[in-house]
């Protein structure tokens, strides 16, 4: 799929939310959004005296939940069939579907520092899942799935920075991490609950729905 290569702080900018694209950066005071908060261009400030208009604000929730988890359009549409042809409700199933994302997981546990980095790791080979080698960051994980980083990769001093951290901030509670064996395991499927990012789902089924 195409691959987004520019400035990810522009992103960010862009939809006027931190989105946490760089890792541990973001924290931090070296933060582009922290010294421009308005969208990028020329006219970026001006813009934040545009009024969306229903349509805006509904293609703008999609946009940002697309650069949440680095997805293609094509990508998010199919997870939104997915979706509202799963029971309950259809927001809450796009994003468990998006939760699900192998590449989404390997964040969540710790072992990358940032989605666009674990994607990178699960592309290389990385990574074990029920023991067999998935290279797939689209990949669905289910319950019980056990996902695990190989040996050859156990020593590299960023992964056990990355996992050092995770484990201070804390695991979502649907996983489960045994950093000492660069192990993870789904112990359930995510909830609503889980996701703290501020997103709007029901704008993104009433966008592709009309």
């Amino acid at each position: 799929m195409a691959r987004y290569t520019g400035a990810r702080c522009r992103l960010c900018r862009r939809e006027g939310i931190k989105l946490f694209l760089k890792g541990e950066r973001c924290y931090t005071d070296k933060c582009a959004f922290e010294r421009r908060s308005y969208p990028p261009g020329q006219h970026g400030p001006l813009q934040l005296r545009v009024k969306l208009s229903d349509y805006g604000i509904r293609l703008r929730e999609k946009q940002k939940v697309k650069r949440i988890y680095g997805i293609s359009e094509k990508q998010m549409r199919k997870y939104y069939d997915m979706a509202i042809n799963m029971p309950g409700q259809a927001g809450h199933n796009l994003l468990q579907l998006l939760e699900r994302r192998l590449d989404n997981v390997v964040y969540r546990l710790g072992f990358a520092s940032s989605r666009a980095q674990a994607r990178q790791m699960v592309n290389h080979g990385c990574f074990l899942v029920n023991g067999s080698q998935v290279d797939i960051p689209s990949y669905l994980v289910k319950v019980g799935d056990v996902i695990e980083l190989k040996e050859r990769y156990r020593s590299l001093p960023q992964v056990s920075e990355n996992l050092e951290v995770r484990v201070q901030k804390g695991i979502p509670a649907w996983l489960e991490l045994e950093p000492e064996n660069f192990k993870g395991r789904v112990k359930a499927l995510p909830s609503r609950e889980d996701i703290t990012m501020p997103i709007h789902e029901s704008y993104i089924i009433e966008f592709y729905s009309k």
